[in-house]
């Protein structure tokens, strides 16, 4: 059994190199978690970090965990408590697992046309890409500046070589920037200890504050990211992998079922996070257990210095990472590029997703709502012809 799960699991280099491929999403939403509303380091590392070895075995491909975005926004910007966290998590993993099994979540996905689906995957390209140039790449000045412009030209030249992965070099060059800049091994020496996650459960209260105030908004983005955009992008990228909607629907909803009673907090797929480690070598879900060990490691043993040993990993780098991420997310929209009217509804529909609030599930339905007109209208005209 222990050897069939692992059947499609490699790790290598190029496994290595893909499990920094969504570093640059995840670390600073954790790190801003952390701080803004007090967690549990330990418990929040060790978690993320156990659903990431989740979900590389179970799919054997780099099904990226994520925290959720809307949730995570929410959280850091009006400082809540961590009890509405995990009660918001219980309740979109509820949730998430009602609209599964009923069918409702394979049915909604059924009508979307692949145009929609390419606006939304360029949109939360643009919006990561935003990120990197306005806020990662500009955090360490001039010196930021050019490490960013050293990795990236490294990532480009050897992108795609699987001799030499570009994540590995790339991080090198990290980490030798970090020990001159960023590293005070003293400080990291005094915070080294054991730690374990905190048992925690969550009340009724918080899952019905939690679900109305984080939840509601949460559960848009989740649908057209954590689930359409993410099961399209695993058929780009894979096509072998014939990634259903429901096993989707079924390992998120698991993952928020588990995350709550250990204060950990909640988490989804990704498409950003599939086209991240793959562009930088993955292909198993070998790197998303690597990934995961890593956070676990941190977790268990540096959670106190969590701040500090992530400077290992600055933010220009980061951005870098994310850039790369974005762009290969952004290309697939080249498969509607035949079609007039299908490519500017796709346009429009990544412009609604990262204009308005709520954006995503607006052009979602926006989007779908103009092909289906335009398709009927293009049926009249075939029969009145």
């Amino acid at each position: 059994m222990i050897k069939k799960l692992f059947s499609n699991i490699k790790f290598d280099r190029n496994e290595l190199s893909g499990s920094f491929g969504d570093i640059g999403t995840s670390f600073p939403l954790i790190i801003g978690l952390i701080a803004a509303c007090k967690l549990d380091a330990c418990s929040v590392l060790v978690m993320f970090g156990l659903m990431q070895i989740f979900t590389g075995i179970v799919y054997g491909i780099p099904m990226s965990v994520q925290p959720l975005k809307a949730m995570a926004v929410i959280m850091i910007s009006q400082k809540l408590g961590g009890d509405i966290l995990y009660g918001a998590g219980f309740a979109i993993g509820i949730t998430m697992f009602l609209l599964t099994v009923s069918g409702l979540l394979t049915w909604f996905t059924k009508i979307i046309p692949e145009n929609v689906i390419r606006g939304i995957q360029f949109g939360l390209g643009l919006s990561l890409a935003n990120l990197a140039l306005k806020d990662y790449l500009p955090s360490d000045g001039v010196p930021g500046y050019i490490l960013a412009f050293c990795a990236f030209a490294i990532a480009l030249f050897l992108l795609g070589n699987r001799k030499f992965p570009p994540a590995l070099v790339v991080m090198t060059v990290s980490i030798v920037y970090a020990l001159f800049f960023k590293i005070d091994f003293f400080h990291i020496h005094q915070g080294i200890g054991v730690d374990l996650p905190l048992f925690h459960a969550p009340t009724q209260s918080n899952i019905a504050t939690g679900f109305l105030l984080l939840t509601l908004p949460q559960l848009a983005l989740s649908i057209s990211n954590s689930v359409v955009a993410t099961q399209q992008t695993t058929r780009d990228l894979f096509p072998n992998s014939n990634l259903s909607i429901k096993k989707i629907g079924i390992t998120y909803s698991i993952m928020n079922f588990i995350n709550p009673f250990f204060s950990g907090i909640p988490t989804c797929h990704g498409s950003g996070g599939i086209a991240g480690h793959y562009t930088f070598g993955a292909r198993t879900g070998g790197s998303v257990v690597i990934y995961g060990l890593l956070c676990v490691t941190l977790g268990l043993f540096f959670s106190n210095v969590f701040t500090e040993v992530v400077q290992f990993f600055p933010l220009p780098v980061l951005g870098v990472i994310l850039l790369f991420e974005s762009l290969t997310l952004m290309s697939f929209i080249r498969s509607v590029t035949h079609s007039t009217h299908q490519f500017l509804i796709a346009i429009l529909v990544a412009l609604i997703a990262i204009g308005l609030p709520n954006g995503y599930v607006i052009g979602l339905v926006f989007g779908t709502i103009i092909m289906y007109l335009i398709n009927k209208k293009l049926i009249m005209r075939n029969i009145e012809a």
